[in-house]
């Protein structure tokens, strides 16, 4: 174990959370990254939540017991001199294992996700939080299946969330800031078409100067989707985008 810790020790942060849990933040991970139209390399950090008294070499000795398989941990992935620049892009990215992951075109998340990505590499400084307790807009993915049935029956996003016993948007961003806060004290740029987000992110504590809008991706299958989000979730009006 203390050859272990030696390796791993200045690559475990932990960070208070609440009276009985605290997160433990790992990382950076090098992690190369190539996909159609970017090839850069990030730093990788991923998340979870241990008990409050735990120690670094308490978490690493009970990793193997902890099931991490059965639940779903947040990720940073971090560009550049993320501590230090002045100018940073981020992204909280609401995890969405249908359209990260399978390409579906209900949402234009996988197309945020890479886009996000790019938009970062290309400034020079940023980084993704990728967060894995907000499939649905925080309901769950079994959640989400049930609402997508709803919304082939003409239910629109919000309506199908509200019939299943949902608010509209139920994420938490409590967690990712803190995590944010371990890797930067300096103000950041958003990178989102919801100015209430950047708004409840502030709210939190997140020192964020403004946001950039991010509209892309539009087929006639997500169509109705995005227009939900202006009309009813307060995104930015991008009209001329929102035709196919």
């Amino acid at each position: 174990m203390k050859q272990l810790m030696a390796i791993l020790e200045d690559k475990i942060q932990l960070v208070r959370r609440d009276d009985l849990q605290n997160i433990a933040v790992v990382g950076p991970v090098k992690l190369p990254i190539k996909q159609e139209n970017l090839e850069a390399t990030f730093q990788w950090y991923s998340w979870t939540t241990v008990e409050k008294n735990q120690t670094k070499e308490q978490v690493v000795e009970s990793v193997s017991s902890m099931h991490l398989a059965f639940g779903q941990q947040s990720s940073v992935l971090v560009y550049g001199d993320f501590a230090n620049q002045d100018d940073a892009l981020i992204r909280m990215h609401s995890i969405c294992h249908t359209g990260d992951i399978f390409g579906s075109q209900r949402c234009d998340c996988g197309y945020q996700l890479h886009e996000s990505m790019k938009m970062i590499v290309e400034h020079g400084c940023g980084a993704i939080f990728y967060l894995a307790d907000h499939e649905g807009r925080g309901i769950g993915l079994f959640s989400k299946s049930l609402a997508y049935l709803l919304q082939e029956e003409a239910f629109d996003t919000v309506e199908a969330n509200h019939a299943l016993g949902f608010e509209d948007d139920v994420r938490s961003y409590d967690d990712a800031i803190r995590v944010l806060q371990v890797l930067r004290a300096k103000p950041v740029t958003l990178i989102t078409n919801n100015p209430k987000k950047l708004a409840a992110l502030q709210e939190n504590g997140l020192l964020a100067d403004g946001h950039i809008p991010l509209w892309g991706g539009l087929t006639e299958t997500n169509e109705q989707y995005l227009k939900t989000k202006v009309e009813k979730s307060g995104h930015i009006a991008m009209v001329e985008k929102l035709t196919v």
